[in-house]
């Protein structure tokens, strides 16, 4: 299968399960197993579980699909993951500062935009085959990601990143209702 291909086929999967993501914490009765790679308020950091999660289990596909030919695979998929994180939040407090609030079609749209950006960003890198010397440091990046979302999800630390804007919450933190 072609690289341009196997990343159309992605960015399809990670927007749907992105999408479905936002939904499963509340749909299997707020368990703490699923709320770990889902988001568990409106937070931009939990959201931004609703990318890592699905672009972390395609590339982990996609490693025995197109992966094993080639040399900077794991590089290539840490740089696209930090694209989009690294869009979705620069855009969000970007247009938020800017606009004074936020808006579920722009954060929508953020999230779209994305996706689109990281497996754009994965298919130049692939395409062009650099920094293959950067795999194992890409690893250790996607687990230490990998990690933080475990961690901040149980023990947020109490700054707006991770606030649920609606209810002034944090993690899993029951909301209060005023």
């Amino acid at each position: 299968m072609s690289i341009k291909k196997w990343q159309i086929i992605a960015i399809a999967i990670c927007l749907i399960l992105g999408t479905v993501l936002h939904f499963t914490y509340k749909f299997f009765n707020f368990n703490i197993i699923v709320g770990l790679i889902s988001s568990v308020n409106e937070s931009v950091w939990e959201h931004l579980k609703l990318l890592f999660f699905p672009m972390i289990l395609i590339s982990i596909i996609g490693y025995f699909v197109i992966g094993k030919k080639s040399c900077n695979y794991w590089f290539a998929q840490a740089a696209g993951i930090l694209v989009s994180l690294t869009f979705v939040v620069v855009f969000f407090y970007t247009y938020t500062g800017i606009i004074g609030d936020n808006f579920a079609i722009l954060d929508i749209s953020s999230f779209i935009i994305g996706i689109l950006l990281g497996e754009y960003a994965i298919y130049k890198i692939l395409k062009n085959n650099f920094l293959c010397s950067m795999e194992v440091p890409a690893i250790m990046v996607l687990i230490i990601i990998l990690l933080c979302f475990f961690i901040f999800t149980i023990y947020p630390p109490i700054i707006p990143l991770f606030e649920d804007p609606i209810y002034g919450t944090f993690g899993t933190e029951p909301q209060r209702i005023e």
